[in-house]
């Protein structure tokens, strides 16, 4: 079986399980404190947001070199996401079950970005 047609960074399995992440982060971060408003909620905003916008700008860059390094960058900030929820846990801004839930979909969208990275590493120019 033929696998479906790629034709937008939006049937990218990857760009729509990093969209889940930034809606999770958008709801986490809304229970944020006020004070936080400018701080942790806006860097990890800011974080979850640029995986997308990372993997959609890749998407449509046509040289080898320059997918990889969109999808690189995207990858660091799924790195960022993962320890500033880490921080949010720590400091009791969400609880064990919403870090588990936010963590476990970040593993996820990390891997997948790998995956894009190899795929386009190993397609000829």
């Amino acid at each position: 079986m033929t696998p479906p047609k790629v034709n937008s960074f939006t049937d990218l399995t990857a760009w729509q399980k990093s969209h889940q992440l930034a809606l999770q982060i958008y709801k986490l971060t809304i229970k944020f404190p006020e004070s936080e408003k400018f701080g942790l909620s806006n860097q990890l905003r800011r974080a979850a947001v640029a995986i997308t916008s990372n993997i959609a700008e890749g998407f449509y860059r046509s040289g080898r070199k320059e997918k990889r390094q969109f999808y690189s960058i995207a990858l660091g900030s799924v790195g960022e996401v993962q320890s500033q929820i880490l921080i949010a846990r720590d400091i009791k801004y969400i609880d064990e079950n919403e870090f588990n839930k936010t963590a476990e979909l970040s593993i996820t969208v990390h891997k997948l970005i790998n995956g894009l990275i190899k795929s386009v590493s190993n397609r000829p120019n």
